[in-house]
């Protein structure tokens, strides 16, 4: 199993815009072989910002290479830069990932 994470720091107020984002987009993962299931968290929040994470489970770690290569990864993020968006982000998301060891 393989996790892949993308940390996101949400200017306060902005949660529920994102949220929203997250809602209404197209992901096709449930096209991908190797998908098994996403999650949206929500962590905590200082003055700063709001810990938002996407997070999204994988048969392996080959199985989400395969998916940032694929059409479905092109579309699924075709209107990630949005100039209307930016202004909810502090920063770029931050990648994490994970291989399950027990």
């Amino acid at each position: 199993m393989y996790i892949a994470m993308n940390r996101f720091r949400i200017k306060p107020g902005h949660e529920q815009d994102f949220i929203e984002i997250w809602r209404n987009r197209e992901s096709h993962l449930d096209t991908v072989p190797g998908f098994i299931s996403f999650n949206l968290l929500q962590g905590p929040t200082s003055d700063e910002y709001t810990l938002m994470s996407s997070h999204a489970v994988w048969e392996d770690k080959a199985a989400f290479e395969g998916w940032l290569q694929s059409d479905a990864f092109k579309q699924a993020h075709a209107n990630a830069g949005q100039k209307s968006r930016k202004d909810i982000y502090i920063g770029p998301p931050q990648f994490e990932g994970f291989e399950a060891v027990l």
